[in-house]
């Protein structure tokens, strides 16, 4: 069977555009996900609010600690959307074919969301446990990810795998929203069109703002996951001590039902929600950058696959002539 050159135009746009607000939001990125993971530090609280990790930061002269684990989270973010939009485009074509329909129902769309987001956490797992041990480290001391890796067990680097496989439902959520949304826009905008027009995009504006709704809903839905999922998968607060007895007790109170008890008893249920602005503000921001970046490049890529394509057929034509 061929290559889908469509769900490669939609895997390569969404991944660059991951890649570059990844990049563009990690700063805020790391301390929120300190912020969130704070509880675990023998139920003190260190960090009031986001901007408590920041100032620590800055204090210490370690602003670039920021970025510590930007190289992972952009090989995270780019394996993990590429895999998404290939997986989430594919069957959506596919259902199509198959269905007969023209167009896709929620409850379909989010069964195809739900599956190709559950493919995607296997895959980027490890990844992903490693760029949350080295952004919860302390500032300087972050290690590199084969390292980072190397110091657990495979059942480690898989820490939190069922809470990903749960948040599933987060982008499944998001995308649904963003595509219904997206397509009454277009419909609404293309009976005002005139005939014969070029074709009816949503404009950068446009998509970030449905980006930031569609992603607000989801991770409102979510966050309570969303915060066991980043306490579990947190760095030892005693990373520098080799009290091997230590590293067990610590490594004992990495479950869910830990961290769900943990939360519970020190916080109460409001407990489940801190940080939520935090988690609002990052993801919003980074998934409604996204979309609008998706958005803009998705037709150059378009015409790039299509040259690629063209140029090895024309190539493969002339070494068959001679």
């Amino acid at each position: 069977m061929g290559v889908d050159l469509e769900s490669l135009s939609e895997a390569t746009s969404g991944a660059i555009g991951s890649l570059l607000s990844t990049t563009i939001l990690y700063p805020l990125d790391t301390c929120k996900t300190k912020y969130q993971a704070d509880v675990r530090a023998h139920g003190r609280q260190k960090y009031r609010n986001l901007s408590d990790v920041f100032w620590e930061a800055i204090s210490t002269n370690q602003f670039l600690s920021l970025y510590q684990g930007l190289g992972t989270k952009n090989l995270q973010s780019f394996i993990s959307q590429f895999v998404y939009f290939y997986g989430y485009s594919y069957f959506k074509r596919l259902y199509l074919e198959k269905s007969g329909f023209k167009s896709i129902g929620t409850k379909a769309n989010l069964i195809i969301a739900a599956a190709a987001g559950a493919c995607t956490s296997i895959v980027i797992q490890p990844l992903d446990t490693a760029s949350s041990r080295m952004q919860t480290s302390a500032f300087g001391k972050s290690k590199g990810l084969f390292k980072t890796l190397a110091e657990g067990t495979l059942s480690d680097a898989f820490d939190g795998l069922g809470i990903s496989l749960l948040l599933t439902s987060n982008p499944a959520i998001q995308y649904t929203v963003f595509d219904q949304l997206k397509q009454r826009l277009l419909k609404q905008k293309s009976k005002e069109a005139d005939k014969g027009s070029s074709p009816v995009v949503l404009s950068a504006f446009t998509a970030f703002l449905l980006g930031a709704l569609s992603k607000s809903v989801a991770t409102f839905l979510t966050y309570p996951a969303i915060r066991c999922k980043v306490m579990i998968q947190a760095a030892d607060p005693d990373d520098d001590d080799d009290d091997k007895t230590k590293r067990a007790r610590k490594k004992s109170r990495k479950t869910v039902s830990g961290v769900l008890c943990s939360i519970w008893r020190r916080e109460g249920i409001l407990g489940f929600f801190k940080g939520l602005d935090a988690q609002i503000t990052k993801t919003v921001l980074s998934s409604a950058l996204l979309l609008m970046i998706k958005e803009k490049i998705t037709a150059t890529t378009w015409v790039l696959i299509l040259a690629l394509r063209r140029y090895l057929l024309l190539t493969r034509g002339r070494l068959k002539n001679v």
